[in-house]
């Protein structure tokens, strides 16, 4: 997704830009082509496995998903973390942890963050509950300002700052780089996916030198790729299984999506080999109960894919040029359903 992402800072808070501002931008002729199922051409449908096609049951078997891996934050069978981006309306993280604690009667199992690439990683996150992991989104930069060494004193002090933490840290670098919204994206450097598969593997290398050993690493692609091109393909921009511990994807109920379609590619790909997690997801309200039955239906969907080990909602209204507002309790049906996924036991990781 292309939202503007807002970090806590401490006692601080500023926005930093991301994908769904972006998304905002782009004509709404080019989103039909992207987003809605019965709108795409069938090149577009099945070219890329970057783009998930929409598929009726019994297409194809279903992966054999494994059953441990993750990193320092592991893969639990039948268990799947639940947390969030929160960017609440005149709250601070430390407020928002506790509303939603009090209306779900449960903390956020991963607190998610966005940072600059240039910003000083955290070494401590406020208000984080004590059982809950940090997944810090790190923004990227052209890619030839990591493949050349000119910001490896920069790389390495990010690695010693989130090996300060007192607990593993999700570190979900240059996430969406199968779009083209963003300046690390391979649309924007060459069309070469190796470049962003090298940028990934030289950071790699340096966090194993500073011994940033708490770290897992997640890789997340948007659910489709967009250009629809062989360099910009799931496959062309995995770093390779030794640097990845965890597969993520964004994907939102633009234009009624199902869940199927959004994240069975992704999962179609790399269920068999790592585990997978849901790292930006949210649904538009368009009245009554959409919001809340897409909720339920995604909670179902989760449970019918025993390789999701994990799910971060983009539970924000704070991010502008979007007017959508995404977080969870915007009805008390939403809430609702949240809520009744929240205490399910597929959920309680």
């Amino acid at each position: 997704m292309t939202p503007a992402h807002r970090a806590s800072r401490g006692l601080t808070r500023r926005h930093v830009v991301g994908g769904l501002a972006a998304l905002a931008a782009v004509p709404a002729a080019v989103l039909a082509v992207r987003a809605i199922g019965g709108d795409e051409t069938p090149a577009e449908a099945t070219s890329s496995p970057g783009r998930a096609a929409s598929a009726g049951p019994g297409t194809s078997p279903a992966p054999t998903v494994v059953t441990q891996g993750g990193g320092p934050v592991p893969f639990r069978p039948g268990r799947a973390l639940l947390g969030a981006y929160l960017g609440l309306e005149g709250k601070s993280l430390t407020e928002s942890l506790a509303l939603r604690r009090s209306q779900l009667g449960r903390d956020e199992r991963i607190v998610h963050v966005f940072y600059d690439f240039t910003d000083t990683l955290p070494h401590v996150i406020e208000g984080l509950p004590a059982k809950a992991t940090p997944m810090v989104s790190w923004r990227g930069c052209p890619l030839t300002d990591i493949t050349s060494g000119a910001s490896d004193a920069l790389i390495a002090r990010a690695a010693r700052q989130l090996k300060r933490q007192d607990r593993p840290v999700l570190l979900r670098w240059g996430w969406e780089m199968n779009g083209d919204w963003y300046k690390w994206s391979a649309a924007r450097n060459g069309k070469d996916g190796q470049a962003y598969v090298t940028a990934w593997q030289r950071m790699h290398r340096i966090f194993a030198e500073e011994k940033a050993t708490n770290v897992s690493w997640v890789w997340s692609p948007n659910w489709n790729s967009d250009p629809v091109a062989a360099w910009n393909t799931f496959a062309a921009l995995y770093p390779g299984d030794e640097y990845v511990d965890w597969v993520g994807v964004s994907g939102y109920n633009l234009h009624r999506e199902t869940p199927d379609k959004l994240f069975a590619g992704i999962y179609r790909a790399y269920s068999a080999r790592k585990p997978i997690m849901i790292t930006e997801v949210g649904s538009v309200d368009r009245g009554g109960r959409t919001k809340a039955d897409w909720i339920t239906l995604f909670a179902r969907w989760v449970e019918a894919h025993p390789g999701v080990g994990a799910v971060t909602w983009f539970d924000t209204d704070t991010h502008p040029g979007y007017e959508e507002k995404w977080r969870i309790d915007t009805d008390a049906e939403s809430l609702a359903a949240y809520k009744a996924m929240a205490a399910s036991p597929r959920f309680s990781g």
